[in-house]
């Protein structure tokens, strides 16, 4: 009984994760006329700000300042913190920019696609081995990415830039062997002086937006409160439910950045989205099935006829 109310309630957190992130572009569609890289230090700011709170009020700043000592004593932890602070700012940028430029559609594809750049990284970098389907999900993916590259003439250099930083972000994380916790507020701490003197360039230029205080400067403020809920909510999650379970409720974020793009922001929709997104879709379905067992026993038999052709 313990154990079901354990994952039901891991299970509304991870699901308010990414239902949050799904509805991101909302928020900065209302801060719209702030430039993408004024919006992006204020968020840095406002996250390391935020996060300081949150370790305050949980009392975890004692755990927090271990582990700092403990990523400040291993040069590969540091390098880690350092290179996943500029991957999740050069994604955060991304993201905000494609949003205020009427490309919500083209972060969904994004994010759709990650889990499977995820795969290539694991292959290329920690030596991992393609299983038959998850070359197959790959594969698939690639067509309809390659669908959009023949038609329109141009790679979608946002959802692979999403795509590629964050997977990469994936990677940095597992070499710092942080808490996450720990992770952003370091990663945030390590930037915010360079988006702090950025902002206090531009105040002392006269060219930041928001002041005196308004709405737009809120809402700005509020930037690290809508990025760090969602990070807290899926760190509690994925302590209670399996990666299977957290591998299948990641999707709710970018379809409803899909929905968003199409219903609310009527951003273009072609034929050509739908196959390239159809082709995403069924590699995402290959991929989400691959460790089942009927997957494993059909590999298995594809396995043996290989061995016996050969």
């Amino acid at each position: 009984m313990e154990q079901t109310k354990k994952g039901a309630n891991g299970l509304m957190m991870a699901a308010g994760a990414y239902i949050l992130w799904g509805v991101l572009p909302i928020y900065w569609k209302l801060v719209s006329e702030v430039p993408p890289e004024q919006i992006l230090a204020q968020r840095i700011v406002w996250s390391f700000v935020f996060m300081a709170v949150v370790l305050v009020i949980l009392n975890t700043h004692k755990a927090f300042c271990t582990e700092c000592r403990q990523v400040a004593a291993s040069p590969e932890k540091f390098l880690g913190v350092a290179a996943g602070a500029l991957l999740i700012s050069i994604n955060w940028f991304v993201y905000i920019w494609a949003v205020n430029n009427n490309r919500v559609i083209e972060t969904s594809l994004g994010y759709y696609i990650n889990p499977l750049f995820n795969v290539l990284i694991g292959i290329l970098v920690l030596r991992e081995k393609l299983s038959f389907w998850q070359l197959a999900a790959v594969a698939l993916a690639a067509i309809g990415v390659l669908n959009m590259v023949v038609h329109f003439g141009s790679v979608p250099w946002v959802s692979l830039t999403l795509a590629i930083s964050f997977a990469l972000y994936g990677l940095c994380k597992k070499v710092a062997r942080v808490s996450a916790i720990t992770s952003i507020t370091l990663e945030t701490l390590l930037i915010t002086p360079f988006a702090l003197g950025y902002l206090v360039y531009l105040q002392a230029a006269g060219s930041l937006v928001g002041l005196p205080l308004s709405l737009t400067s809120v809402l700005l403020a509020g930037s690290g409160i809508v990025t760090a809920i969602p990070l807290l909510l899926f760190s509690r999650s994925a302590n209670q439910l399996s990666l299977t379970v957290l591998g299948l409720i990641q999707y709710l974020s970018p379809t409803i950045g899909l929905m968003l793009g199409i219903f609310l922001y009527h951003e273009s929709f072609t034929i050509v989205h739908f196959l390239s997104f159809t082709f995403i879709w069924l590699a995402l379905m290959v991929f989400s099935l691959s460790k089942t067992s009927l997957f494993i026993q059909l590999e298995m038999r594809i396995l043996k006829k290989r061995s016996i052709g050969s």
